[in-house]
């Protein structure tokens, strides 16, 4: 094992207001539980990211922390308290995700098209982005979460093409540019995120990118990838600042409409921003 000692760049301390806010309300926000160094900037814009379908993943991503096992059944009566999460919280913008649930029949497409009309009916004035799954690249269940009619809909790549199958579980490169691809032709915002410093090439990154231009992505968030556990897949590089910033500068001149490219850039991050892409 190498002992990589993060740079000074990715050294930060949070303020606790913001937690004990949420705390107050008992949400249970990817947010928090995934320690986002970028959480009270979201939330002090009026951004949230809520995960559904419960904690408990049926893949095992050698990236994650996400506990991977059994899940238990889908709580019928989440979709109207996230919606009533997001009305308390005032929210502007607020982002969905979901653990993967291949034990489901419909691998919970039609719990997600619940949480998103709970929101939608209660919270009229705030804009959603759903970060989804590969849903195993079934256009029909993809085609219900777009039907629903999110702003933004977001699935990740993660990585390169020549990693994916040893950093992701199931999920394929091939299938989740179709995933991408089947949201922009519906004509919804369609955007993908990877992590940098799991052993990839400047040329695999620019490659990354297009691929996801061709497939109709017009946003891409560019984020370093941090090890959360011993159990997971170790830290090949920190990426310096200058490096992400070359990133996000190759990106728009590509074709992007926005491209968030830093350290400590996640999924959600400015995902306020992605809303309207003119």
């Amino acid at each position: 094992m190498i002992n990589r000692r993060k740079p000074e760049w990715l050294k930060i301390r949070l303020p606790q207001n913001s937690l004990s806010e949420i705390g107050k309300h008992r949400l249970h926000t990817i947010c928090s539980s995934g320690l986002c160094p970028n959480r009270n900037e979201c939330w002090g814009c009026g951004t949230a990211t809520f995960m559904i379908c419960g904690d408990i993943c049926t893949r095992s991503c050698k990236f994650c922390n996400v506990t991977t096992g059994r899940p238990k059944p889908l709580e019928p009566e989440e979709p109207d308290r996230i919606a009533d999460s997001v009305n308390s919280l005032h929210l502007k913008h607020t982002v969905i995700t979901s653990v993967d649930r291949d034990d489901l029949a419909d691998l919970g497409a039609s719990h997600w098209v619940a949480v998103i009309k709970a929101v939608k009916a209660k919270n009229p004035d705030t804009t959603m982005e759903v970060l989804i799954p590969d849903f195993q690249g079934r256009k029909d269940l993809i085609h219900l979460i777009l039907e629903a009619h999110p702003e933004v809909v977001s699935h990740n790549l993660e990585t390169v093409r020549r990693l994916s199958k040893s950093v992701r579980s199931r999920a394929t490169y091939e299938i989740s540019l179709e995933v991408i691809r089947q949201i922009a032709d519906y004509g919804i915002v369609a955007k993908s995120g990877i992590m940098l410093g799991l052993g990839e090439t400047r040329d695999e990154i620019i490659e990354t990118m297009d691929g996801l231009l061709d497939a109709g992505c017009s946003v891409m968030t560019v984020g370093q990838y941090l090890q959360p556990s011993r159990a997971n897949i170790e830290v090949s590089e920190y990426v310096h600042p200058e490096t992400f910033a070359e990133y996000q500068r190759i990106g728009k001149e590509k074709g992007f409409k926005h491209v968030e490219s830093g350290p400590l850039v996640r999924s959600s991050y400015h995902a306020e921003r992605h809303v309207r892409i003119d």
